[in-house]
């Protein structure tokens, strides 16, 4: 009988490839969805509810051997919007493993901003709720992850960029020498994947991206992507009161008129941070069969 992994953020960019893949090296899913999904594979069973339904966390974890928490928000006009879903959302799943005769292993999917949460809303709820994982309990397996910037087929946040780019212009905020590591969804997957299966016993916190040494600054992802694409890609900085108005601007907006706004005064501190860059020595030490495979150069065509 195949092991069952519990998947939440299973509709989201990172979830969805990560459940298809599960299914094709046979494992069992169970994932958490807010919305009716359709279910022609028998190997996925889906349960109604979101991260506030303490039932259907419940549900979802029964017996499970593996929980993969992917479920996050990256969108917030306040602290406390991050904080229920990001802190508030790892406590609840974390809450109903106590009902089970054995805890699963337990892979948190965070985020490289935890590094330093000084720096946004989103930075620092990821940061705590890596903290309720790590606290939560001696007797429970856990593994963190930390990717950099996630990109790929279905990826909503940085196609903005890539089109620009595609387009003949990148958007520079902050320096046009800072760092910044990328990771393809794909390598992602494989890691989980390969973390699953691992016959040691894997724990800790790891960061990971695409294994490029000291990551890619501005000029070097325009010089990549003219190579690729045979045409002129120019840098263009934006003024730092310039995007600090627009942001600014935006959040006041989406206050009056409630919607969950990206570009928030945070974002830009995140946007405009020096060093983006993963170290994936660790990870690859403990996951000897995992190497990362897609470089940003390798995915430019399927990016435009």
């Amino acid at each position: 009988m195949p092991k069952l992994v519990a998947v939440t953020g299973a509709t989201g960019f990172i979830g969805s490839i990560l459940i298809q893949e599960l299914i094709q090296k046979g494992w069992s899913v169970r994932a958490l969805t807010r919305t009716d999904q359709p279910n022609p594979e028998q190997e996925i069973q889906w349960i109604r509810g979101d991260l506030d339904d303490l039932k259907a966390l419940d549900l979802l974890v029964k017996d499970a051997s593996v929980v993969i928490h992917c479920a996050a928000t990256v969108r917030g006009s306040s602290f406390k919007e991050f904080s229920q879903v990001n802190i508030k959302g790892t406590e609840n799943i974390l809450s109903v493993l106590t009902n089970q005769k054995f805890y699963p292993r337990f892979l948190l999917i965070s985020s490289l901003a935890a590094r330093q949460p000084e720096l946004s809303w989103y930075a620092h709820s990821k940061y705590l709720s890596e903290q309720k994982l790590i606290n939560f309990s001696n007797k429970l397996h856990w593994v963190i992850f930390r990717p950099t910037a996630v990109y790929g087929p279905g990826d909503k946040e940085l196609k903005p960029l890539f089109t620009a780019m595609h387009r003949g212009f990148l958007p520079v905020v902050g320096k046009i020498n800072n760092r910044v590591g990328l990771i393809h969804v794909f390598d992602l997957v494989a890691a989980i994947l390969a973390c699953l299966v691992a016959e040691n016993n894997v724990s800790g916190i790891f960061e990971l991206d695409d294994g490029m040494p000291n990551g890619y600054s501005y000029q070097q992802l325009a010089n990549l992507a003219e190579q690729r694409w045979k045409r002129s890609v120019r840098c263009v900085t934006i003024p730092d009161k310039l995007i600090r108005s627009i942001a600014f601007s935006n959040l006041m907006l989406s206050r009056i008129f409630h919607y969950s706004p990206m570009l928030t005064p945070g974002k830009v501190n995140e946007l405009q941070h020096s060093n983006w860059v993963c170290d994936n020595s660790a990870l690859m030490q403990a996951l000897p069969a995992w190497r990362p495979k897609i470089r940003f150069q390798d995915a430019l065509t399927e990016l435009a």
